[in-house]
């Protein structure tokens, strides 16, 4: 049994390393695919796209490892069973549990190694993948800017913002806006222009920004504080308008310099359940405030008055020795004639009316756009809450989708007993791609508070988990991938049972 064990395991591990080996290049391709605009063509060093995709590498483990289980196991018992190596050892009275001990054993450990490397590996290589890409935006600046959003420069203190870039090196740009921040970080000076240019001189540290046929806005500062009702401003327009942005500051740059900004992608599974309790309290404080803080907008909820705990209960001896003599007969008092709301404003005049009116819908109005921009907050940080639960669950649920999917093909290449790239490869992908749309379609869920986070993100592995339990249990009974004589038999005995019904009733 252990050359058996040592025969099973060598294969596998042989298909294993190298499934892995080709999907991580498959995948690193992919990656370069995704990122060709933002790398080709920017005069970055191969130094650095080299260490940018060895970064990125630890990050497509985690959707390269399940897959390259998943093929590595049908590719083995698959192969088994096509040279009727199974049939031989279940002839000498070898089980497929028995067959797969020592496999089991390393899928384990191989969990508790890709538990690690979720829990380790993969928050520093995010960290750096983030400090990496701010440090080449600082150096290029051209690749900082993002069509269609607004880019961010700090060191400049502007915002950016273009709907297309194109020509050499991305230095034409098309529907420019500009915000100019001040002193206090206020966002003062408005700049629009159709088209732009980027003019710049490797022995400078200027950048040119030369905007053609645009607007310019800027909020003046008030002289007086009695002027604090008016708003000057100024404004023109430009045919040409030329910005020299110095760059001394950003071309000073350490490419492995790092920052503190932090994504719950970057944080191990101490620091994500240290944050989510964290991030918890501090929502659950901000809706408190914001509740208070409404109802004594409103006033219509009193609250009710606290018991006093300290108050002495008397007997009656001190009750009669204490008690007032003043008292109210239940005739003299009148009842409330004030009954509804109406009865209320009935109190007022015609014009005091209007003037109650248009001001409860005022504050009526006020209310609920402070409710909605509110709503729109918390669910920003809500957002927040459900990425650091789904990041934190995802680590373990990581680890155990490699046993799941072991035990998914495994079985499955012994019932299909077919080895090589055709079959198996085809079956792999298909099998993968349902695991990983269905973990892709969670996550967005969870993200947006649809599903809870832990359901989104152990869905794709808990539906993998009664697949591996029915695969292993057919090949267990050595049965194929579908009985269709069951189904067969199934409905004969229900068209069997009706027809022996009819000639009962005749």
């Amino acid at each position: 049994m252990r050359i058996l064990d040592q025969y099973i395991l060598s294969r596998f591990l042989f298909n294993f390393f190298s499934s892995f080996v080709i999907l991580m290049f498959i995948f690193i391709f992919q990656t370069i695919w995704l990122f060709i605009d933002d790398l080709a063509g920017k005069g970055l060093d191969i130094i650095i796209i080299g260490k940018f995709l060895f970064y990125l590498m630890p990050n497509l483990t985690e959707k390269v490892l399940p897959l390259t289980v998943l093929l590595s196991s049908i590719l083995t018992f698959g192969t088994l069973a096509e040279n009727y190596e199974f049939a031989a050892m279940k002839a000498s009275g070898i089980s497929l549990q028995r067959a797969m001990l020592s496999l089991i054993v390393f899928i384990v450990f191989l969990g508790g190694v890709t538990f690690y490397f979720a829990n380790s590996v993969i928050p520093a290589s995010e960290q750096k993948i983030y400090n990496l890409r701010r440090n080449i935006a600082k150096v290029k600046p051209a690749v900082a800017i993002v069509e269609g959003v607004f880019s961010d420069f700090e060191g400049a203190d502007m915002n950016i913002k273009v709907d297309k870039k194109y020509g050499e090196n991305d230095r034409f740009l098309e529907n420019v806006t500009i915000h100019l921040k001040s002193k206090t970080k206020v966002n003062s000076t408005v700049i629009k222009a159709k088209t732009g240019e980027l003019k710049s001189s490797e022995s400078s540290d200027i950048l040119q920004l030369v905007l053609y046929d645009g607007h310019y806005y800027r909020d003046l500062e008030k002289s007086s504080t009695q002027a604090k009702n008016n708003y000057p401003f100024a404004k023109s327009n430009f045919e040409t308008y030329t910005m020299n942005i110095d760059l001394s500051e950003f071309n000073n740059v350490d490419m492995d310099e790092e920052r503190d900004t932090e994504t719950e992608k970057m944080k191990n599974v101490a620091r994500l359940t240290k944050d989510i309790d964290s991030l918890k309290k501090d929502n659950l404080r901000i809706v408190g405030a914001f509740s208070k803080n409404i109802q004594s907008r409103v006033g219509a909820f009193i609250e009710l008055p606290v018991k006093d705990s300290t108050k002495v209960t008397l007997n009656e001896d001190m009750q009669e020795k204490y008690a007032t003599t003043v008292t109210t007969p239940r005739d003299t008092v009148r009842p409330d004639s004030i009954k509804t709301v109406q009865n209320i404003v009935d109190l007022y005049q015609d014009w005091q009316k209007i003037q109650i009116a248009a001001s409860a819908k005022t504050n009526a109005s006020n209310l609920l756009t402070s409710v909605q921009g509110k709503k729109n907050e918390l669910n920003k940080r809500y957002e927040i809450f459900n990425r650091h639960i789904l990041a934190l669950h995802k680590k373990f649920a990581l680890a155990l989708s490699c046993v799941i999917l072991f035990f998914v093909g495994a079985p499955l290449g012994a019932i299909i007993r077919k080895g090589g790239i055709g079959l198996p490869m085809v079956i792999a992908i298909i099998l993968f791609l349902t695991y990983y749309f269905i973990g892709v379609f969670a996550d967005n869920y969870a993200k947006k508070n649809v599903i809870h986070p832990i359901i989104g993100a152990w869905l794709s592995t808990m539906i993998m988990l009664p697949l591996s339990i029915v695969l292993t249990k057919r090949a267990t009974a050595d049965r194929g991938l579908m009985n269709l004589d069951g189904f067969v038999e199934f409905f004969q005995k229900i068209f069997k049972k009706k027809e022996n019904d009819s000639i009962t009733t005749l």
